[in-house]
């Protein structure tokens, strides 16, 4: 019998949390749950996309305006399309606020990534 616990991570819609998927040491993965964390890795491939994800998570409150996190040394359209690609990969969230989009990175999906990386622990 497995102990696996089920990580969460927000889905590719970015709405609610959905399961991802068990420490890498404890099982294989799956099909379903290898496609979520290579959608995560892939994402956070591009050293653009890992600087504006840094910057969100490390903001004050945990969130930034967009206006706060463009100087990365791309122009605005391509920081438009790194943040829409790490929303697609279920990294981030966002709202919009007037006429700034304000991100932010999830507690869970930080709990998520550093539990996929760590190994399982051993039932006493």
């Amino acid at each position: 019998m497995s102990n696996a616990k089920v990580l969460p991570l927000l889905g590719p819609d970015g709405q609610g949390v959905a399961p991802c998927c068990p420490p890498l040491t404890e099982r294989p993965m799956n099909a379903e749950e290898a496609e979520t964390a290579a959608r995560m890795f892939k994402a956070l491939g591009d050293p653009v996309r890992l600087r504006l994800f840094s910057a969100i998570a490390s903001h004050e409150g945990g969130e930034a305006c967009v206006c706060d996190i463009s100087d990365v040394g791309v122009s605005q359209p391509t920081v438009s399309h790194h943040l829409k690609k790490l929303k697609e990969a279920g990294l981030l969230t966002s709202e919009r606020r007037g006429t700034w989009v304000y991100y932010r990175v999830e507690p869970s999906v930080l709990a998520a990534m550093g539990q996929l990386l760590t190994k399982a622990s051993t039932a006493a």
